[in-house]
């Protein structure tokens, strides 16, 4: 009966498909494309162009979101805790090779390959703005010349980002439509000339604000090129064509940065608003769009649109994701919750060193209290915790909800007396009590329960948005004003001349006196030796004429730029990068960094796939 069923469904099959051809014998089986638009159809079009330099932005999230070989191995950022040895068992961890540069620090590094195929697909996708603008004929001139100049600022962007980590780079400067392997080095210095030619037309034909909230406008092109020329001033390994008059030039673009764009009142009205006890979070203006900001990174509220670019995909959540990179994490507090909003993610990748804590005051600079969150909190109910004590091993104690559960105090105030200390320590204390020099291992007993660990940091933190790696919504800044007074300073102390405001200790003390707040023009006290974990000698880092030296300045720009997407070019632009990071980074063991590591490796990827060979940088 099988068989016979399928014969007569098969014969009905077929009479259907016989009738139905027949009806469609002229339609059916014609080819008609719905559409013959092409890219290169497309972009001959005014809807087509703007759509093409649209393009060009999403992929600054992932460059952003690439933080590694800009925060990691400095005097304020390592890749990991446990500097110190444990206070019990002695034992040491093992330091990352981005803190101590080890053999492993070599040209075979993901992080490595990673940001140079990001730089060199936004420089890619520039290119094809640039070299399909003369399609355009219908555009309105004025209109089509800021457009180009976007490509060409973010051109120019990236290539500062690549010459400055690799050197004499490739620098290709049209489409490229066929393969090839051949894309030599250019020297340095001419991608310095390249890149401040582009930058001198992009201010040119920029407008002071722009036609869509996020795109670059004329001050953006300002503020670079101020910080190309003051790179270009320190002439690094006398490679880069600089010369004393770039830093003039520096100087002059700081002044004009800083006439259009006024310091926010309070250092913390450039955050999200947040609070910081978990407990009475709230969510609040996010801040991003201060008249301070120069240039954001662009996020925003719909999670479909909040991604980074789906070519170089790496945040399945998508959005900001500064809130989680930095360490340490609150999750491992007695009474988390887990895994919630509250402390929300905290991946520890960037770490901040022991000097990097130190370089604040305080009692005095707000931006201690907003950068870093120095005190835990239950945020659920616990009864009869062990919190493994150093004697009385029965001894339980309970927590309501609000409760503090560890404070990690100021490297200033160290409790010195067993009645400041925990109860886990035999102290008087319901909850432990760590000293800056405990943080990073030495606390004197292990597995405390109590979660010991240094200050949250917290700069960045957005209340209120969905746990994981990601789902910030407000704008990662770029650029923003108070640099530019530093940018300023640093000059001067350079040898420019005829700033604005005066010398380089007025400029400076703009930028320290809105962290002071209301004890504006007081003297904040630092640590004197970042570097000694247990010194409690303090030294001013209010400027003056006399005072004022590129390590001040280097400092105030840890304090003010903390975790913002700067520290490394800082520090190789300065000369100071082997210096401070042998002084201030605390994986000391093993410390292999020298004068080679002022560039990075160029990707062994890339080499391999280049013909004529492309060389690599001395030492790797």
């Amino acid at each position: 009966m099988k068989s016979i069923n399928k014969i007569r469904l098969t014969s009905v099959a077929i009479a259907f498909m016989g009738v139905f051809a027949a009806g469609c014998e002229k339609d059916f089986l014609v080819e008609k494309p719905v559409t013959t638009l092409t890219t290169d159809v497309y972009y001959k079009t005014e809807a087509g162009f703007e759509d093409l330099v649209r393009s060009c932005y999403p992929l600054l999230r992932n460059i952003h979101q690439n933080r590694i070989l800009v925060l990691q191995g400095t005097d304020i950022f390592t890749a990991q805790s446990g500097w110190n040895p444990s206070a019990v068992t002695g034992k040491e961890n093992v330091p990352s090779l981005f803190d101590v540069y080890n053999a492993e620090f070599n040209a075979n590094l993901a992080d490595i390959q990673r940001l140079w195929q990001l730089l060199y697909a936004e420089i890619a996708r520039t290119n094809s703005v640039i070299t399909r603008a003369n399609d355009i004929t219908t555009m309105a001139p004025a209109l089509k010349d800021a457009r180009v100049s976007e490509a060409k600022f973010l051109r120019a962007l990236c290539l500062f980002y690549a010459v400055q980590q690799w050197g004499d780079i490739p620098m290709p400067l049209v489409e490229v439509t066929t393969p090839s392997k051949d894309f030599p080095r250019v020297a340095s210095a001419e991608v310095y000339k390249q890149i401040i030619a582009d930058l001198l037309e992009c201010e040119a034909k920029l407008p002071v604000t722009a036609s869509n909230y996020g795109r670059i406008t004329k001050g953006t092109a300002q503020f670079l090129l101020s910080r190309v020329y003051l790179t270009r001033g320190w002439n690094y390994n006398n490679a880069l064509g600089g010369t004393t008059a770039d830093f003039d030039q520096a100087l002059q673009y700081a002044d004009k940065v800083i006439d259009m764009y006024p310091l926010a009142a309070n250092y913390s009205d450039l955050f999200p608003k947040r609070s910081n006890n978990p407990l009475t979070q709230y969510t609040g203006a996010q801040n991003d769009k201060n008249a301070e900001i120069i240039f954001a990174v662009q996020y925003n509220s719909d999670v479909l649109t909040n991604k980074t670019d789906a070519a170089f995909t790496q945040d399945a959540a998508g959005g900001n994701d500064l809130h989680s990179k930095f360490g340490p994490s609150g999750e491992g507090f007695v009474g988390t919750k887990g895994r919630t909003s509250d402390y929300n993610r905290c991946l520890g990748i960037h770490q901040v060193t022991p000097a990097g804590y130190r370089f604040f005051d305080p009692d005095n600079d707000t931006r201690y209290a907003h950068n870093f969150v120095s005190v835990g909190y239950a945020l659920a109910a616990v009864k009869d915790y062990r919190p493994l004590p150093l004697s009385n091993p029965a001894l339980r104690i309970n927590f309501n909800v609000g409760d503090t559960v560890m404070i990690a105090r100021p490297w200033n105030k160290p409790a010195t007396t067993l009645a400041e200390r925990g109860i886990d320590l035999g102290g008087k204390k319901n909850y432990a009590v760590v000293n800056a020099d405990e943080y990073g291992g030495g606390y004197p007993i292990d597995n405390s329960g109590l979660n010991i660990q240094p200050p949250l940091m917290w700069k960045f933190w957005q209340p209120g948005i969905p746990y994981g790696d990601a789902f910030g919504t407000f704008n990662e800044c770029v650029f923003r004003a108070a640099e530019a007074y530093l940018i300023a300073a640093e000059a001067i102390v350079k040898g420019a001349k005829n700033g604005k405001l005066g010398g380089a200790e007025v400029y400076y003390n703009r930028v320290l006196d809105r962290a002071l707040g209301s004890k504006k023009g007081t003297d904040p006290k630092c640590a004197a030796a970042p570097e000694d974990q247990k010194s409690l000698a303090t030294a001013s880092y209010r400027a003056t004429a006399a005072n004022i030296t590129i390590d001040l300045i280097l400092d105030e720009r840890a304090r003010e730029l903390m975790g913002e997407y700067s520290r490394w070019f800082d520090l190789k632009r300065t000369g100071k990068l082997v210096e401070r990071v042998k002084k201030y980074n605390p994986w000391v063991k093993g410390q292999s960094i020298s004068a080679i590591h002022n560039l990075r490796p160029i990707p062994q990827s890339e080499i391999d796939l280049s013909f004529p060979k492309m060389t690599q940088n001395p030492g790797y």
